[in-house]
């Protein structure tokens, strides 16, 4: 089953159990895991395309109805570090179940929530179980499969962790359009049922004489105080004003809480994430790589929907399948990367795959709005087999870099870190986009003044007779014709705005090459 020698264990230990399924158990279980990881990932970008559904439901402003992204990536991002603690004092059966459970009652919580705050808090129900099963995934397949081929097995977990979020959005236009956005809730859950029923069956339990650890609750509190505060203050940053009481408190806080979760950790004797992970240069790299990674990704799939729908007028549908085509040649991509993952350094595809990335997002960074349906799609699924060569050679180096006892410790690492980026992008690429569409329209308004060019004044002719065309009283079309002026100065104002934030994710592609040679000459690990 492995090449490692086996644990000692009850009858539903790794050894034991693939005794009595067979050489089929490594797939079996591998299977297993993925029902839960796929089922919760997918949430993370379903709700994209029902943003809209939602505030008009709640009659809630664009400040509150982040909170549903929000919310949930800070839960999966503080709950990934809880993994290593309960599976080794639980096992993964238990851990497994919990969380699929959790997952289960958050999205009957969201689906029917009466009120915003119900739905948020079923969010972060939600992403609390995905940040459990993500670490999860990446132990058992190294556990169940030998070193020379968990490159290949890698590639399957990525299916999960990246098709997901990828196929989400258009899986939740289809949805919103045809039944509400509700029903985007509920998509997961039969499968997140048949997924806990293999998990009650094939899923090892803990090894009856491994030895219990105390949990960091001291370090965790942290953790939480640090990204909630940190998200928060982001969020707030420009409603508030980045130089507001308010928001230099809470990016304090945040900073604060970040260096005592460091201090603290280095001393404690059962931390929660170990600092000195990262001293190792391949899983520092490999950890640097997968922060930008999930930048990446979680941006681009929240830019593009939000692109195409306000921009360019595409229904939630619509915007929801531009992305299908690169969601699906992935399935492609990822056996063929978790093979490279096996056969080259890991730091070869890696740069590959942000090197496609980056020219993706530099195509992206055109747009406009008569940008055509299938060179959009074009353009995102080069970006798209970029990240599929990357992820499993991530994954893979990143843990091949570390000594055996720590790979529990690392796979939480790394899923934290890809995680954490996914935050960091949304909200830093959001602030971005607001800002820049902010100086452009400011910019474009300025012209106008004084009456504004012989194009400005061409245009408000036209636009006259297009109102006096359709009837409009001449005391109003002076008026009507500024408004609507303004309103396509305002359109061009955010095309140009999500050109930048495009440029910016090449850019920090680009950037993310230096960690990646970094992993070149990362050092064996010790044995032990």
């Amino acid at each position: 089953m492995s090449d490692r020698p086996a644990p000692a264990g009850g009858e539903r230990s790794v050894e034991a159990l693939g005794r009595r399924f067979g050489p089929a158990y490594r797939y079996l279980v591998t299977f297993t895991a993925m029902i839960g990881t796929i089922a919760t990932i997918l949430s993370s970008t379903i709700t994209n395309v029902a943003l809209p559904e939602v505030m008009g439901a709640f009659g809630i402003g664009q400040d509150q109805a982040q909170l549903l992204s929000t919310g949930f990536l800070a839960a999966v991002t503080g709950t990934m570090l809880m993994n290593a603690w309960m599976v080794e004092n639980f096992g993964c059966r238990f851990t497994y179940v919990v969380a699929v459970a959790i997952f289960v009652a958050g999205s009957f919580v969201s689906g029917l929530a009466p009120n915003e705050g119900m739905l948020i808090a079923g969010r972060v129900m939600q992403g609390a179980a995905a940040g459990l099963l993500q670490p999860l995934s990446m132990q058992l397949i190294f556990q169940v499969f030998p070193a020379e081929r968990r490159g290949t097995a890698m590639g399957l977990f990525a299916v999960g962790v990246v098709l997901a979020p990828a196929l989400g959005p258009t899986l939740g236009g289809l949805l919103v359009d045809n039944y509400g956005w509700r029903s985007v809730f509920f998509l997961a859950v039969p499968f997140s049922l048949v997924g806990l029923g293999m998990g009650l069956v094939f899923m090892p339990d803990r090894a009856a004489d491994s030895p219990r650890r105390r949990f960091d609750w001291a370090g965790f509190g942290l953790l939480i105080l640090a990204l909630g505060a940190l998200l928060t203050g982001l969020s707030s940053g420009q409603r508030e004003g980045w130089g507001s009481n308010r928001v230099l408190f809470e990016l304090g806080l945040a900073t604060a809480a970040t260096l005592g979760f460091v201090l603290w950790e280095l001393r404690a004797r059962a931390p929660l994430l170990n600092p000195r992970l990262f001293a190792n240069r391949g899983f520092a790299g490999a950890s640097a790589v997968a922060l930008v990674y999930g930048a990446c990704i979680f941006g681009t799939t929240y830019l593009v929907p939000l692109f195409v729908q306000t921009i360019q007028g595409y229904t939630a549908t619509r915007a929801g399948l531009v992305l299908m085509p690169a969601g699906l040649v992935m399935v492609i991509v990822f056996p063929i990367a978790g093979r490279l993952a096996d056969r080259m350094p890991p730091w070869q595809p890696i740069a590959l795959g942000l090197l496609f990335f980056a020219v993706s997002c530099w195509l992206l960074g055109a747009v406009d709005t008569d940008t055509p349906f299938w060179s959009m799609a074009l353009w995102i699924l080069v970006g798209r087999i970029g990240l599929g060569l990357a992820m499993p050679s991530m994954n893979a180096g990143a843990l091949r870099a570390l000594p055996p006892r720590w790979l529990g410790q690392g796979a939480g690492a790394i899923n934290f870190a890809r995680q954490l980026g996914g935050a960091l992008g949304v909200n830093l690429l959001s602030i971005l986009l607001e800002q820049h569409t902010e100086l452009y329209a400011q910019t474009m308004v300025a012209t106008q003044d004084g009456g504004g060019g012989s194009a400005t004044l061409e245009a408000l002719r036209m636009i006259d007779g297009l109102l006096r065309q359709d009837g409009v009283p001449e005391t109003q079309r002076l008026g009507g014709s500024y408004d609507f002026l303004g309103r396509i100065l305002q359109a061009q104002a955010g095309m140009l705005g999500f050109r930048d934030s495009f440029l910016a994710v090449a850019v920090a592609c680009l950037v993310a090459l230096l960690p990646t040679l970094a992993m070149r000459r990362a050092a064996r690990p010790a044995a032990g």
